[in-house]
């Protein structure tokens, strides 16, 4: 079942800054509401100007002083805009509109545009007070930003700089008491509201509540090979093969390696025996979590794909056909499964440590397609072998990714 939305297309205009984690924080929300089934897209500023000025502006083309630059990033922004509008008018739902918008004026510019077509625009301004937050965000933004690509990493620091200065200048903090906001301080350390109303812009506050910058890596993994995976039976909650059993020896000995001087890291397993079978050797505190069991198959748990196919052959047809919402006969469909992992998302985003999920092949199909931004439709399709370690470290602009591959 699709989430309630208003009937109106919304629109989410960012404020800040640079280095702030504007643009982390728009491809986040747009990630999680694309997961949730809503169409969300970004429209972000700065690569419409590396598109059609160049990449490798000097700091000096920010200078509000700079009548020619101001000229060409108000031409920049006026493209975003527009294309943002025909998207919505196309039928997209929710446009994020990323972009500095560091004055009044030109939130007002923004604002008009939008109540004009009758949105009412939400304001998300992200404010950093901290040194060393901004420190560490422009270190991790010159390694992998497109305007430095290639660039010293020394001199990229050096130019960044000069650019936020540039902004520093002429910045107006959001305090319009008319408008739609949301402040985010220091990485939701603290968050102020105004006028947030309805179930969506309550929705997206929660979930920005509990984002943060500070990076960690994500460990996604199937259990090792269990009994039913050897004679190809789905479902039940069979304990581990010889082989699987051999899996959870290397796994364990891996992560004991790999997560060596990080404190606290979190292992969450279902609570089936396959997956906590798969870390009890581990010295980790292990956590157990319901919403993480398998897909239920309800009638046709503990089957084979060829005895559904030859008991329900029009059932074993429509799941072939729409994957996502197909749901088993008293049982789930891909799109359940999605709805109970909502939780597990919110839980995932707020830690600040590293985490190892030890789960199923459709769940983790389901967190991976939100963790790497995969369409919905994609998700049921995607490859999550066994034996196999994920790991993503997620970053402003992409997703870096690692598979190990640890056979037993």
């Amino acid at each position: 079942m699709k989430p309630l939305t208003s009937q109106k297309p919304r629109v989410l205009v960012m404020v800040g800054l640079p280095a702030r984690g504007k643009t982390f924080i728009a491809r986040k929300v747009a990630r999680y509401l694309t997961w949730l089934g809503i169409s969300a897209r970004v429209f972000n500023v700065g690569n419409y100007r590396r598109e059609h000025l160049g990449s490798r502006q000097p700091a000096a083309f920010f200078d509000p002083d700079n009548a020619d630059g101001l000229a060409a990033r108000h031409q920049m922004a006026m493209a975003a805009l527009d294309d943002m509008f025909a998207w919505l008018q196309g039928g997209g739902e929710v446009a994020i509109y990323d972009a500095t918008n560091a004055v009044k004026k030109r939130r007002d510019l923004v604002t008009d545009a939008c109540r004009g077509r009758g949105i009412e625009p939400i304001f998300i301004e992200s404010v950093c007070n901290d040194p060393d937050i901004v420190a560490r965000n422009i270190q991790a933004t010159k390694l992998t930003m497109p305007d430095y690509a290639g660039v010293d990493p020394d001199q990229a620091v050096r130019d960044f700089r000069a650019r936020i200065a540039h902004y520093e200048r002429s910045y107006e903090p959001v305090d319009e008491p008319d408008r739609s906001w949301v402040k985010l301080v220091d990485t939701g350390e603290r968050i102020v509201l105004n006028r947030i109303r309805g179930y969506l812009p309550s929705r997206l506050v929660f979930f920005l509540s509990n984002l943060h910058l500070d990076p960690r890596p994500i460990y996604l993994t199937r259990h090792g090979e269990s009994a039913f995976n050897v004679v190809g039976r789905i479902g039940g909650d069979p304990g581990l093969s010889p082989r699987g059993k051999g899996y959870s020896t290397k796994l364990c000995d891996w992560l004991h390696t790999e997560l060596a001087g990080h404190d606290d890291p979190q292992v969450w397993t279902s609570t089936l025996q396959r997956t906590r079978q798969t870390v009890a050797p581990l010295r980790f505190e292990t956590k157990p979590l319901k919403n993480l069991d398998e897909i239920d198959a309800g009638i046709c748990d503990g089957l084979t794909y060829d005895e559904i196919a030859a008991r329900w052959p029009d059932d074993y047809a429509a799941r072939k056909g729409d994957k996502l919402r197909y749901r088993y006969p008293r049982g789930e469909s891909y799109q359940d499964v999605i709805d109970r992992l909502d939780g597990v998302i919110i839980e995932l985003e707020r830690q600040r440590h590293p985490v190892v999920v030890v789960a199923h092949q459709a769940v983790l199909r389901c967190l991976y397609a939100y963790l790497t931004g995969q369409p919905r439709e994609k998700g049921p399709h995607l490859q999550m072998p066994l034996h196999t370690v994920i790991r993503l470290q997620q970053g402003a602009y992409g997703v870096d990714e690692v598979r190990v591959t640890l056979d037993g």
